[in-house]
């Protein structure tokens, strides 16, 4: 496209997908909460002590090494703390500027760079992915392709609906097989080997694999690899510049990042090609980094990544799963969040309904248990120790 048609979306063109995907027109151009301008308040000593005492309880049941918390109100950073050790073997305290694996909470950060490509009409939510004109063509395989993969869009890939390719164990996850394959490789092996099980847009499947596709997407339409045009895209122009992709092994650690430890019979955090994940789970980050990040895609501030209209349309379930969107989980008090767990980590973060963002990291697991719904409630069970936050 050339002239007009090549900057951002007009309102219009907003309205138009907001509609299309079942959203109230009223969001686009919305006002900004009558408390969007008030005045951030930190915890008191005493508060922060409670809250404290909450994190020590965590780490005690679920045996935690380290674990590190962000927390903003009205777009400012209130709260930021770490508990415990970056790594057993020396003892090393952890603090705020220890970097961890994020997992799946990368998958709001891709969303984001696949609605800004939206944004300056590079790409639409209704674009064909595999096949001669779709997005990706025929790099990843010629047809003809099994069942089902022509008819795969854009927004099947990040609603988890494109009909499987998902982690529930009924097939191989394809981001957990064949380690040795690279981006390429893998694609081209999954789609001649791996069927579909449902029409893309009818059932929800949550797929590591689609955001792995999302990725190679905004490769190709950016020029530059998934990590390069994400940096430059969402986070360096919010001053987030410690953001990078995590490497596989205990050698390949990166400075100031902790050191994971599995528990519970779970596999090595360094026997995965982590590296790999980069779409959907391959970033290492600090909590504070993804605090930023979430006060630029909040809806509140008025110094957002996307414009009010992409933001809704991003937020807004399908009728496959009401409780996610568009790389958010999403509820029905418009809090918005995502989880993110791997052999060796857990973490989530948060954007309230009020005005509140998180981020909270720890540097183990615990498999088949509890513990990453006991982490994500953890940070509302501190906020409603502070008498002025009231989350």
């Amino acid at each position: 496209m050339s002239g007009s048609r090549q900057g951002e979306l007009t309102r219009r063109e907003l309205l138009g997908a907001a509609v299309a995907f079942g959203v109230s027109a009223g969001i686009v151009g919305r006002a900004l909460p009558a408390w969007a301008a008030r005045t951030a308040t930190s915890p008191t000593p005493n508060e922060q002590a409670a809250m404290a005492q909450l994190v020590q309880s965590f780490m005690s049941e679920y045996n935690v090494p380290g674990l590190s918390i962000a927390i903003s109100e009205f777009g400012t950073p209130v709260y930021s703390k770490a508990f415990g050790v970056a790594e057993t073997t020396g003892n090393t305290t952890l603090t705020t500027d220890h970097r961890f694996r994020i997992a799946s909470v990368a998958k709001p950060i891709t969303s984001t760079a696949i609605f800004q490509l939206i944004e300056k009409r590079k790409l639409s939510l209704n674009d064909h992915v595999f096949g001669s004109g779709a997005v990706l063509g025929t790099t990843y395989g010629r047809p003809p392709y099994k069942k089902w993969v022509r008819d795969i869009r854009i927004w099947h890939l990040l609603t988890h609906t494109c009909g499987g390719w998902d982690n529930t164990g009924v097939s191989p996850d394809p981001m957990f097989v064949n380690p040795r394959m690279n981006h390429k490789q893998l694609m081209r092996w999954t789609l001649a080997n791996l069927p579909l099980a449902h029409l893309p847009g009818t059932t929800y499947a949550y797929s590591n694999f689609g955001y792995c596709v999302l990725g190679r997407v905004i490769e190709k339409l950016t020029g530059k690899p998934y990590d390069v045009s994400v940096r430059r895209s969402v986070l360096a122009p919010r001053g987030i510049t410690d953001m990078v992709i995590a490497g596989n092994t205990l050698a390949q650690r990166r400075p100031r990042e902790v050191v994971y430890y599995s528990q519970g019979g779970d596999i090595s955090p360094y026997s995965m090609n982590v590296r790999r994940m980069d779409s959907h789970g391959g970033w290492i980050a600090r909590p504070i980094d993804l605090v930023r990040f979430l006060t630029h895609v909040d809806g509140f501030s008025r110094h957002q990544l996307l414009r009010p209209g992409t933001i809704k349309v991003m937020t807004t379930p399908t009728t496959a799963n009401a409780n996610y969107a568009k790389g958010w989980a999403v509820n029905s008090q418009d809090n918005w969040w995502h989880l993110g767990s791997l052999p060796g980590t857990a973490t989530g973060i948060v954007r309230t309904h009020s005005r509140f963002c998180w981020a909270v990291f720890t540097n183990t697991r615990v498999p088949n248990s509890n513990m990453l719904s006991d982490l994500d409630n953890l940070p509302w069970n501190m906020a409603r120790q502070v008498k002025s936050w009231q989350p």
